[in-house]
């Protein structure tokens, strides 16, 4: 994907990006292939590639809410900044929490943060399970793309959004998680409220938002440590 058809898919998106919208983008794109060939961020590295598959792709998280407004979000497991940094390019209006356990990543999101400007931004350097308690119930929206299994997620995520925020994952194809998650949302008093899928121009790959909805505040207990949560003890 150019940088042309990159513009014109976003139009389809409703997403009119500027000219300080697009250099930002640029400079995000040559750091991220500078640093690549140290840290290994990413194995995707070509310029069409990180338009698409990270850049738009990040993006198609607007297919699933409006982010006009002044929201907090949580991205888990950020890697290189995918989708938080590029939503946070687009929108500065949105207080942008980038959360990843590789120091190194964190590292090189701080250098993209530094040389972009941007504020009300901030990068850490955890495990989710093991956030501060100063973040539960803190964000409007959380987010994910591509990190974990839907029910491993879900308990990372949740403790940590308001009541009626919102956690977006986003994912290719995503039945069988679904229903392994059935139990653990229930527990976590939340539920799925559509599933949004589509696939990626050009290259067509399938793609899926699964929208959940906090309805009643996260009991004490969650996050359970991961070990507990990937054996799904109780």
């Amino acid at each position: 994907m150019n940088k042309e058809i990159f513009i014109k898919e976003l139009e389809k998106l409703n997403i009119k990006v500027t000219e300080q919208n697009l250099k930002d983008l640029a400079k995000y794109k040559d750091l991220l292939i500078e640093y690549n060939q140290k840290f290994n961020l990413t194995a995707i590295k070509t310029e069409e590639e990180i338009y698409l598959k990270h850049f738009y792709d990040s993006l198609t998280l607007t297919k699933g809410i409006s982010l006009d407004e002044n929201l907090k979000l949580l991205d888990i497991g950020t890697g290189a900044g995918f989708p938080g940094l590029v939503l946070k390019i687009i929108y500065p209006n949105l207080e942008v929490t980038l959360l990843d356990s590789n120091h190194k990543k964190i590292m090189f999101l701080q250098t993209v943060i530094k040389e972009l400007n941007l504020t009300n931004v901030t990068c850490l350097n955890a495990r989710a399970e093991s956030l501060s308690s100063e973040y539960r119930e803190y964000f409007d929206i959380v987010t994910s793309r591509a990190v974990s299994h839907l029910r491993i997620l879900s308990e990372l995520a949740i403790p940590y959004l308001k009541v009626d925020g919102l956690f977006i994952a986003m994912k290719s194809s995503c039945e069988e998680e679904i229903i392994a998650s059935t139990k653990i949302l229930e527990q976590l008093d939340s539920k799925i409220i559509s599933v949004i899928k589509f696939s990626l121009p050009i290259e067509l790959s399938n793609r899926s938002l699964i929208m959940i909805k906090k309805m009643k505040k996260t009991s004490e207990k969650y996050p359970r440590s991961y070990d507990k949560i990937v054996k799904n003890r109780n």
